[in-house]
């Protein structure tokens, strides 16, 4: 039973972002490296995180602060990594044979480092979860919830598409100085990580229901700037590739 919980939760919490992975990424391994690179930079803020918490000792019985800076580095090195690509962009034009693709339509470059992003804080929040998900107990029996692997995996395929959708708000917030789309990813970060909190009460569906309610409206925003619309998208779930 305690395999089975596993292979779903990975299933639940990585299928998806796998998915995407498979049909517009793997080809193509320019795409790969910036993938590779945004992961990388994520974990560069979670090093310095990790430093900080460290470091004031008297702050950490105070989950929220730590949130606060965590998801300001993360947004630092997303700011980073977006200025390490338009920089490079002349770049890639340059050694890519899918030029027109990949630096023309600049929210590509936008969404692969947001998947990215997303991948690696998934692994990162979920990989001790599924490591105790194969057992050899499971949750429910003498403390905590049945449900805490499953709430766990659907709140990591959250944060996964959401950072997707943020990085691809962010950069053209950055490259248009639009300070209140910038805002707006800043604030919806904080807001989705400081709903996690509401899991320490056991409050498992008001936290999922937000948080994919938060998703659905940025996945939407994400969509419309990036000049997506209902056609595309209809026609990118029938497996053809619109990116």
């Amino acid at each position: 039973m305690t395999l089975a919980e596993f292979f779903g939760c990975t299933c639940l919490a990585f299928g998806p972002p796998f998915t995407m992975f498979v049909f517009t990424i793997a080809h193509d391994p320019i795409r790969i490296i910036i993938l590779v690179a945004a992961a990388f930079f994520w974990l560069v803020s979670l090093l310095l995180s990790s430093i900080v918490w460290v470091a004031l000792i008297p702050i950490k019985t105070y989950l929220q602060f730590a949130i606060f800076y965590t998801v300001l580095f993360q947004e630092i090195f997303r700011f980073a990594i977006y200025k390490i690509l338009r920089r490079a962009e002349y770049g890639l034009k340059k050694i890519t044979e899918n030029s027109t693709t990949l630096t023309e339509n600049k929210h590509i470059l936008a969404y692969v480092s947001g998947l990215g992003f997303g991948i690696m804080s998934g692994a990162f929040s979920l990989i001790n979860i599924l490591a105790d998900a194969v057992g050899p107990g499971t949750m429910g029996l003498k403390a905590g919830k049945e449900t805490f692997f499953l709430t766990s995996s659907a709140i990591g395929l959250c944060f996964i598409l959401l950072n997707t959708f943020w990085s691809v708000i962010f950069f053209n917030a950055c490259d248009n100085r639009n300070y209140i789309n910038l805002g707006y990813v800043i604030l919806s970060h904080l807001l989705a990580s400081y709903l996690t909190l509401l899991n320490s009460q056991y409050n498992y569906w008001e936290c999922i229901t937000t948080l994919y309610i938060l998703m659905i409206f940025t996945g939407c925003f994400a969509l419309k700037i990036a000049g997506g619309t209902i056609h595309s998208l209809t026609n990118g779930l029938k497996f053809k590739a619109t990116i």
